[in-house]
């Protein structure tokens, strides 16, 4: 464990490029370029890569928001889209009938079911009853500041029963997907962005566009290294908890490395305060109050929706239970931002830090 030395704030979570050695680029180097676009997923999603032209990398650009959209309307839980059956659809069809669903509907609620079963329950996209209580108070409290209030303990034990996981029936023949109870709702806010960022990735494998980093507020995927001639890893800062996302310093610290994901949950990202207490949007499933372990933790693992998953798991987990359930992952590291400011690190973790000596050089 180590103190946070002094206050020291990200960058919109990055300035990955710039993380590293900054060389004059070899002469077989590809040029850099960056674009944002800010329409899904309720974030600022930035893409910086290297190619061999601006036209090649505004063709993968596109393709790559293009895809963002098509899963932010799939998962998307508040609206609904003209010839899509998506996340909404369901919850509207809540002990009514199946609804089909295009696969990667189908694939994002087994891979939440199976990893709900391997943890501790406590990322459950059966939450959606709860979870929506806690997002009309927390919007009125901001609209409302001084009439901000809790909602009701006796509100949320209702709603709490109607947060039951095995209710929701897949059907992956008939690609269908059934909320028995028709009071549940799902809400799948804790691996939606980590899980379509993860896709996006894998289809600039098939396509042969890999030098980039995609990074979805605090989801962020690199793949293979920076083609500048120069470095051998990305560098990808982690968020302070203490300082705004919008503020243009250091990060925590930066993680060196190529082919991984660093996710980010934090109590800074959607919070209320009534009475002058901040309530943030991670609400354990045991208290039904907001996890009151940590500022943040970032887990850092090849796979980007599972790391999004475990970071909100691991946020609302103690310390012992959290290092135990990330040491049965193959390759997982996290850092935990405790509430005295004190930084604790799984072993191995610091030799891919700034802080460890680690860079983006050889």
């Amino acid at each position: 464990m180590r103190k946070i030395s002094k206050i020291i704030a990200p960058l919109l979570l990055i300035l990955l490029v710039l993380a590293g050695c900054q060389a004059v680029p070899k002469e077989e180097a590809k040029e850099n370029f960056r674009k944002d676009f800010f329409e899904y997923f309720d974030t600022v999603t930035r893409i910086i890569g290297y190619a061999d032209s601006e036209e090649e990398f505004n063709t993968e650009f596109d393709v790559i928001k293009a895809e963002f959209k098509r899963y932010h309307e799939l998962f998307d839980i508040y609206h609904t889209y003209e010839g899509i059956n998506n996340i909404k659809t369901i919850n509207d069809n809540a002990g009514i009938k199946p609804v089909e669903v295009d696969q990667e509907i189908i694939d994002l609620i087994l891979f939440s079911k199976e990893w709900y079963e391997k943890t501790n329950g406590k990322a459950n996209i059966a939450m959606g009853a709860v979870l929506r209580v806690w997002s009309d108070y927390r919007e009125e409290g901001m609209d409302f500041p001084d009439e901000a209030k809790l909602p009701p303990m006796e509100l949320l034990e209702e709603k709490n029963e109607h947060t039951d996981i095995e209710k929701i029936i897949v059907d992956d023949e008939k690609n269908t997907v059934f909320l028995e109870d028709a009071e549940m709702s799902l809400d799948v806010g804790a691996v939606a962005k980590g899980y379509a960022t993860e896709r996006v990735a894998d289809l600039m494998k098939e396509r042969g566009f890999t030098s980039i980093i995609i990074s979805a507020g605090g989801n962020v995927k690199a793949l293979d290294k920076p083609l500048d001639g120069v470095r051998e890893r990305w560098g990808i800062g982690i968020q302070n908890p203490d300082e705004s996302i919008f503020t243009d310093m250091d990060s925590l610290d930066t993680v060196f490395n190529t082919n991984i994901s660093v996710v980010t949950s934090g109590d800074y990202q959607r919070y209320y305060y009534v009475d002058e207490v901040k309530y943030h949007h991670l609400i354990d499933a045991d208290t039904l109050m907001p996890g009151a372990y940590f500022k943040a933790v970032t887990v850092v693992m090849e796979d980007s929706g599972l790391a999004d998953f475990m970071s909100t798991t691991l946020f609302l987990s103690s310390l012992e239970e959290g290092k135990e359930m990330l040491s049965q992952i193959e390759g997982a590291h996290a850092l935990w931002v405790t509430y005295d400011n004190e930084i604790i690190l799984t072993e191995g973790f610091e030799e891919m830090l700034k802080s460890g000596g680690a860079s983006g050089a050889d």
